[in-house]
C-alpha cells in the first residue's frame, strides 16, 4: 500500500497538470481501442468439465466422429398444412446449400430414412447443421449466409426458426450501450438531487465511462488470449461504472468540502488522494481480491469471468486516483459554480435530517436493530426453495427465433427435445459388428423404460466401429428438475444396469448433461467460495480497524445481506413475481453461476461502504474517544454520500435488464437489490445500531492478537480542519 505521501503525491501532480492527465488516458484508450480490435478476441461459454461423465463422452466422439467434434446449429422447419415430404426438393436444395457453407462440416436430413427428424404429424422437424468454429463467433456474415441457403425452405412455404448454438448468432444485438445511458442519466439526477452541484454530478460520470472504457478493450484483448464467458464485457462494463462512479463521488465530494472550508484546490486534491484516494485504493483492491478468489472454485469458467469484472474494477480505481483530481484540479473553486438549489458535500449541518437520524438510532438501537432483521430475513425466505439449473431458450422474449425454435420443438416432438442427452458406449477392443449390434438394441430397449424418458433412438455404431451412439430425450424442458433427476438416474444405475457384464464403458454427455454437472460442481464448490470470501471480510475489517467484535459483525451482516438478495432474485425469476415486465418469458431456475458472482461482487461492494463508514467513526472515535458522539458523527457524515452511492450503482445495475441474456438481467436484479438493501438497511441502520449496543468495546482486540495482525491504514491523517464533524443534535 503507497503511504501518504505517494499518493498525495499522486493527487497534487494530477491536479496541477491535468491536460497531461487527459492526454494520456486519450493515448493508452486509443492505443488500446486498436490492440482490442486488431486482436479480434471472442467470448464463449465452453466450460472444461475435466474427468467427468459428459466431458469423456464428448472426447470419445470428437477422437472418433467427425461431426461430434465441432458445434451444432439446429435449423427447426414447419409446414402449416402439408407434411415436410412435400416439400422434399426445397429441402435437399437446403441441405446441399448448407453443405457448402464455410466451417460447416456435416448436416443432418430431416427426412432421412435411418434416422428421420420429423413430429409424428410429419409437419416439423429439424436440420442439425456441424460446424468446425462456434457459430457466433462467425459474425453476422455467416447468419446472412445461413438465410440465404435456407431460401429454398422459405420459398416453399416453410417456417424456418433458428436454436440450438445458432441462438446467439442470430438473438438481437446486447443493449448494454442503452443500458449504460439510461444509468447514466439516472445516476446524473441523483447526484444533482442529492448534491446540488453540476460538476459535482458530471465529474464523476464522465471519468467512470473515461477509465471502464480503458478497461473493456483491456478486457478484448485478453480475450484472444484467454477463453472468457459471453458474459464477461457486460460484467465488467457494470461493475466498473458501479464502482467507477462510486470512487470519483467519495473524493469528489470531499473535495468539494474541502474546498468549501477554505483549503486551497491543490491542497485540497492531496488531502483526498490520501485519505479519500486511500480508501478507494483498499476497496478497489478488496473487490478485486473478491472477484479473483472465485478461481477456488477450480472451474476455470468462472474465475474468467471474475478476472474480467477485475478490469473493470482495477481501470475505475485507477481513472479515481488520476483522472479525478485532474478533472478536480481544472475546475479548482469553480466546481460549484454551476448547482441547482442549495449545493451539499461531505458532511452536513447541526439539526439536518442526518443528526436527527443519528440521534433516534442512537436512542433506539434495538428496535432499528430487530426491524433490519426482520425485513432482511423476509426478504430472505424464498431463498429455502432456490434451485439452481441453467436457463434455456424457452426463457427468452417470442419475438427472438431460438425461443420460436424451441416452442416449435417441444410442441413437434416433446419439451425434451430441446435438450436431448447423448449417450456414448465405448465398445471394448475388437468388438464384432454383431455383438455391437445386439448391446444397442439391449441398451435401448433398457433405456426406454426408464421413467420420465420420452424416446430412445437406435444405437448407431460410429464409422470406425469403436463407439455406439445413441440420443435419450427426457419427457421434460431442460431446465426441469425432472430432467435433472433423470441425468442423475441415467448415470447412477441406468446405463450402468444395461451395460453389465458386456465390458463397455457408457457415457451420458451433450449440452444438457454438460450443464446439469457443471451446476453439480458449482454447488459443491458453493460453500469453500463462501467461506474463501467471508473470511477475506472478517481479516479485512479486522486489520483495518483492529477491532475483533467489527470483524464478526461485518462476516455475519454480509451473510444476512446477501441472503436477502437471493431472496430476491428466487422471487422474481424462479416464482416469477415481476419477471414478465423484464421480459422474461417463464419462470426459471437460478443459473448456476449467478449466486456466486453476486456473492464476490457483494461482498467487494459491500466493503466499499464498510470503510467509508467506520473509518468516519474511527476518525471521531480516535479524536473524541466518544463512543456514541463517534459513531453518530460517522453515520451523519456519510449518510448521504453512501445513500445516493447505492442509488447511483443501483440505477448503473438495473439499467441492464434490457439486456437480451436472462443471466445478465439476473444479476442487474440480484445487485442492485443487494446494493439497496446494503447501503441502506445494512450500513446505515443495522450497522450503527450494533455499535451503540456494543459501545467502546466495538473497538476492542486482545494485545496478543494485536501485535501479530499487520498495520493497514484505511485512510491518512486529515488536517484538523476536516476532523471537526458537526456536532450530533437530538
Amino acid at each position: 500500500m503507497p503511504g501518504r505521501g505517494r499518493l498525495a503525491a499522486v493527487g497534487t501532480a494530477s491536479a496541477g497538470h491535468p491536460w497531461r492527465v487527459f492526454a494520456a488516458w486519450a493515448v493508452v484508450l486509443v492505443a488500446v481501442l486498436g490492440l482490442s480490435r486488431a486482436a479480434g478476441g471472442a467470448y464463449s461459454d465452453n466450460v472444461n468439465l475435466g474427468n467427468t461423465g459428459p466431458n469423456t463422452g464428448l472426447q470419445l466422439l470428437k477422437a472418433n466422429d467427425r461431426a461430434a467434434s465441432g458445434y451444432t446449429g439446429t435449423v427447426v422447419l414447419r409446414s402449416s398444412s402439408a407434411p415436410l415430404t412435400s416439400a422434399r426438393t426445397a429441402i435437399d436444395q437446403a441441405l446441399a446449400n448448407l453443405g457448402h457453407l464455410s466451417h460447416v462440416i456435416a448436416v443432418t436430413n430431416p427426412l432421412s430414412p435411418q434416422h428421420p427428424t420429423v413430429s409424428a404429424d410429419g409437419r416439423t422437424g429439424y436440420i442439425n447443421v456441424h460446424t468446425d468454429v462456434l457459430p457466433k463467433t462467425l459474425g453476422s456474415g455467416f447468419e446472412a449466409q445461413l438465410r440465404v441457403a435456407d431460401r429454398p425452405l422459405v420459398s416453399a412455404g416453410l417456417e424456418v426458426q433458428y436454436g440450438g448454438q445458432f441462438d446467439q448468432l442470430f438473438r438481437p444485438k446486447a443493449t448494454d450501450a442503452r443500458s449504460e445511458l439510461i444509468g447514466f442519466i439516472v445516476a446524473a439526477v441523483v447526484l444533482l438531487v442529492g448534491f446540488g452541484s453540476v460538476a459535482g454530478a458530471l465529474l464523476p460520470l464522465v471519468t467512470a465511462l473515461f477509465a471502464v472504457l480503458v478497461g473493456l478493450n483491456l478486457l478484448g484483448i485478453f480475450s484472444s488470449l484467454a477463453t472468457f464467458g459471453t458474459a464477461s464485457p457486460t460484467l465488467a462494463l457494470m461493475i466498473g461504472l458501479g464502482v467507477g462512479i462510486d470512487y470519483a463521488v467519495f473524493l469528489t465530494t470531499r473535495f468539494r468540502q474541502q474546498v468549501a472550508d477554505g483549503v486551497p484546490p491543490l491542497e485540497a486534491a492531496a488531502v483526498c488522494a490520501s485519505t479519500s484516494g486511500r480508501a478507494v485504493l483498499v476497496a478497489g483492491g478488496t473487490v478485486s481480491v473478491a472477484m479473483l478468489g472465485l478461481f477456488v472454485s477450480g472451474i476455470s469458467f468462472i474465475g474468467m469471468l471474475g478476472l474480467a469484472a477485475v478490469f473493470g474494477v482495477v481501470t475505475a480505481v485507477a481513472g479515481a486516483l488520476t483522472l479525478v483530481p485532474a478533472a478536480l484540479g481544472l475546475l479548482g473553486r469553480q466546481v460549484d459554480r454551476l448547482h441547482i438549489g442549495r449545493t451539499v458535500a461531505e458532511s452536513g449541518e447541526d439539526g439536518d435530517g442526518w443528526h436527527r437520524y443519528a440521534a433516534v438510532v442512537g436512542r433506539h438501537p434495538w428496535a432499528f436493530l430487530a426491524a433490519g432483521l426482520v425485513l432482511l430475513g423476509t426478504l430472505a425466505v424464498p431463498l429455502l426453495s432456490i434451485r439452481l439449473g441453467h436457463v434455456d431458450d424457452g426463457a427468452d422474449p417470442a419475438s427472438y427465433t431460438d425461443k420460436q425454435a424451441y416452442d416449435l420443438m417441444a410442441r413437434g416432438f416433446g419439451a425434451g427435445a430441446n435438450g436431448p442427452f447423448t449417450v456414448v458406449v465405448e465398445l471394448p477392443p475388437g468388438t464384432p459388428p454383431a455383438t455391437a449390434g445386439q448391446l444397442g438394441a439391449r441398451t435401448e430397449e433398457a433405456l426406454a423404460s426408464v421413467p420420465d424418458v420420452a424416446r430412445v433412438s437406435p444405437f448407431s455404431p460410429t464409422a470406425n466401429g469403436k463407439l455406439l451412439v445413441g440420443t435419450v430425450v427426457p419427457a421434460s424442458s431442460p431446465q426441469q428438475a425432472a430432467t435433472t433427476t433423470l441425468y442423475n438416474r441415467l448415470v447412477g444405475t441406468s446405463v450402468p444396469a444395461a451395460l453389465r457384464g458386456s465390458g463397455a464403458k457408457g457415457y451420458v454427455s451433450g449440452a444438457t448433461a454438460s450443464q446439469i454437472e457443471f451446476t453439480s460442481m458449482l454447488t459443491g464448490k458453493l460453500p469453500v467460495i463462501i467461506l474463501v470470501v467471508v473470511a477475506t471480510a472478517f481479516a479485512l475489517i479486522l486489520v483495518a480497524f483492529r477491532s475483533l467484535l467489527l470483524a464478526v459483525k461485518a462476516a455475519l451482516l454480509n451473510l444476512v445481506s446477501i441472503s436477502a438478495a437471493y431472496g430476491v432474485i428466487v422471487a422474481v425469476f424462479q416464482w416469477g413475481w415481476g419477471r414478465s415486465l423484464l421480459g422474461v418469458s417463464e419462470n426459471v431456475p437460478i443459473e448456476s453461476y449467478v449466486p456466486v458472482l453476486m456473492f464476490a461482487i457483494v461482498f467487494g461492494l459491500s466493503m466499499d461502504y464498510e470503510i467509508f463508514l467506520l473509518t468516519r467513526v474511527k476518525e471521531n472515535w480516535d479524536a473524541t474517544r466518544d463512543h456514541r458522539l463517534s459513531v453518530a458523527r460517522g453515520l451523519s457524515s456519510t449518510g448521504r454520500v453512501i445513500t445516493c452511492a447505492a442509488l447511483i450503482m443501483a440505477s448503473v445495475f438495473i439499467a441492464f435488464v434490457g439486456s437480451t441474456q436472462v443471466v445478465i438481467k439476473m444479476l442487474a436484479v440480484g445487485l442492485a437489490s443487494s446494493v439497496v438493501l446494503d447501503a441502506t438497511v445494512v450500513r446505515l441502520l443495522l450497522v450503527p445500531a450494533v455499535m451503540y449496543l456494543l459501545g467502546p468495546s466495538s473497538w476492542w482486540l486482545p494485545r496478543w492478537l494485536d501485535r501479530l495482525l499487520p498495520r493497514l491504514e484505511i485512510e491518512a491523517e486529515v488536517p484538523s480542519s476536516e476532523a471537526e464533524s458537526p456536532q450530533l443534535v437530538g
